[in-house]
Formats: C-alpha cells, sequence, structure tokens
C-alpha cells in the first residue's frame, strides 16, 4: 500500500512503461485523483490510461507548463519515464535526443526544486554502461560508458541527480534496466516506428506480417545474436512502485538495476515465439547495427536487497502476453 497526501506526476505516463506503471498504482490502491499525468502525446497513447487519472497534455521542454502543473497541484513524488528511448534514432538523430531528454530533465529538477518537491523515481536504462565483457552480469559497479546518445543522455540525467541530492537535498532512485515487454492491463507495445524485437518477431509469425530483419549474426555470443535481458512490463511497473515506497522510508538516493541475470538472445526469442505460437517466424540477417552492444544482462541483487524486487515473469509469461495481446 502506498499513502500518498498529495499527489504523484508521472511524466510521459500515457507511454507504454508509464501507462502500466500508472495502472499498477491504481490497483495498489493509490487513488486516481491522485495522480496527474503529463505526456506530450508524441509516442504516448491517452486512452491507456486509467480513468479517473489527471491527464495533461504537455512537454517537459516548456518549463512554464511544468510551473501550472506544480502550482495546480501539490506534487508529493515524481516518477520520471518522458524522455526518447530508441538506440537507432539516437545514433541518427543526437540533437533531437540530447534536446528533449536533457533539456526537458533538467527543467523538471529545476521546477521540483522551485516548488520544493523532493523525491523522484527516474526511470534510467542499463545502456549506460556501454560495451560489458562476454557473459558477463552487470551489476551497478559497472563501469558506465554510454556506446550511443541515448545511454548518454541516460547517464547524463543520473549525474544530475547525483548533484542535485548533494546540493539540493532531491532524492532519487534510477532503476537501470533494458528491455521492457508483455502485456497486462488490455495494454501491450504499440510503438510507432516499432522497433522492439518481440513485437516485431510476433508480427513476423503472423500471416500477413513483415519479415524481421535480424541486425548482426557474428556477436560473441552463444548463437551469433545479441544477447538482451526482457522483463516483464509489469514487473517494472511494481519496480517503480517499490521505489516510491523506497523514498517515503529512506532519506538517501541510491541506483538499481533490473535484471533477470539470464537473458534470452535474438534467435531464442524468435524459436520461444514459434514455439508458443505455432507458427513460423520469416526472419532475414542484417548488417549490424551502430551501437549494439553483444551481451547486455543485469543482475537484481541490489534490487532484491533494498527493493525486495525480483521479476515474477518468465520470458515464456512475456511472450504468451504479448502473443495474446497482439493477436486479440
Amino acid at each position: 500500500m502506498l499513502n500518498v497526501s498529495n499527489f504523484i506526476l508521472i511524466t510521459g505516463g500515457a507511454g507504454y512503461i508509464g501507462s502500466h506503471t500508472t495502472h499498477f498504482l491504481v490497483r495498489e490502491g493509490v487513488d486516481p485523483k491522485r495522480i496527474v499525468i503529463i505526456d506530450n502525446l508524441v509516442y504516448g497513447h491517452k486512452e491507456h490510461l486509467p480513468s479517473g487519472v489527471i491527464f495533461i497534455e504537455g512537454d517537459l521542454c516548456n518549463k512554464s507548463e511544468l510551473e501550472s502543473v506544480f502550482l495546480q497541484y501539490k506534487i508529493e513524488v515524481v516518477i520520471h519515464f518522458a524522455a526518447y528511448a530508441y538506440v537507432g534514432e539516437s545514433m541518427s538523430d543526437p540533437s533531437k535526443y540530447f534536446t528533449n531528454n536533457i533539456t526537458g530533465g533538467l527543467n523538471l529538477l529545476e521546477t521540483m526544486r522551485q516548488f520544493k518537491c523532493n523525491k523522484i523515481v527516474f526511470s534510467s536504462s542499463c545502456a549506460t554502461y556501454g560495451h560489458c565483457g562476454h557473459n558477463e552480469i552487470i551489476t551497478e559497479e559497472h563501469e558506465q560508458n554510454p556506446i550511443n546518445p541515448y545511454g548518454e543522455t541516460k547517464l547524463i540525467f543520473e549525474k544530475f541527480l547525483f548533484w542535485y541530492c548533494s546540493s539540493y537535498d532531491i532524492q532519487s532512485v534510477s532503476l537501470r534496466y533494458f528491455n521492457a515487454a508483455g502485456a497486462d492491463f488490455g495494454i501491450g507495445e504499440n510503438h510507432n516506428p516499432e522497433t522492439h524485437i518481440i513485437p516485431l518477431t510476433i508480427n513476423a509469425a503472423l500471416p500477413k506480417g513483415n519479415a524481421l530483419k535480424v541486425f548482426g549474426n557474428n556477436y560473441s555470443t552463444i548463437d551469433g545474436t545479441c544477447v538482451r535481458d526482457f522483463i516483464h512490463v509489469t514487473d517494472l511497473a511494481r519496480a517503480h512502485f517499490l521505489s516510491v515506497n523506497y523514498l517515503k522510508d529512506n532519506n538517501s538516493s541510491t541506483s538499481v538495476n533490473l535484471g533477470t541475470g539470464t537473458g534470452n538472445s535474438v534467435l531464442e526469442i524468435i524459436y520461444l515465439i514459434e514455439e508458443i505460437s505455432n507458427q513460423k517466424v520469416n526472419y532475414t540477417f542484417e548488417e549490424k547495427r551502430k551501437g549494439d552492444a553483444d551481451f547486455l544482462v543485469a543482475s537484481n541483487s541490489k534490487a532484491f536487497e533494498i527493493l525486495n524486487w525480483k521479476p515474477e515473469k518468465t520470458i515464456e509469461n512475456i511472450i504468451e502476453s504479448a502473443w495474446s495481446w497482439h493477436t486479440s
């Protein structure tokens, strides 16, 4: 149970993970009238939000819009999702990512400081780590050296949080995770453009679907394809909920990895979807993309230690829920 006397602000709350987190908070007993969503709807879907929440169409890059939200509602804690998150696009258009993710994030922190709101949960990324050793499970102590502008923007904002905690007493939890996947609350992955492997593979298994492009088959992994950590989106929503509780009970900041400790290769995902759907996936191998690492899998030991969090859903659960949503 989360006891909120004022308001929770969720930036980017109409996005895939943000909307799941909003539903999760309501399911856990948070009054929807105490949840304020701000989203510019560039990638978000207002219709995915639960009824009763306060929705404001706005952009974090417009500081006056943020100030009006904080003026109207006494924000007790912020959950910050609002960011562009396409790795490939960040390589081709880094300016878009630095402008949106950094300027918007700094406006948010300055507005929090202005209105004396001092607790924030940040949707960060294990992309802040960059390359890792072969089969190396990433812990929070791993060197952070991003290999794409998307990961760089997440790391820069984490550095902002460190100094805002040190100088202005704004406490934060940064949650570093990779691939959110799966479906719940009647919501699935509905990105435009879609770049995530599970929905793209499901589409390639459908009769009129497009062939899946597998970028690279000569990585230093068990089958030559990239290995990634997949977590059910509801498990991620629960981690954000637990992080808000952590901030209410602790006067300190922290960074936490959210991972399975195992991971799955692209080919393993393809074979699992073929098995669960009883359909053949049409795919081709393409050249590697710039900015893609071989093996990215995160530890969850610290998350269990301080948040009592471990993923509850398996990769099979993820694919089954996604297949059900995409074919319903």
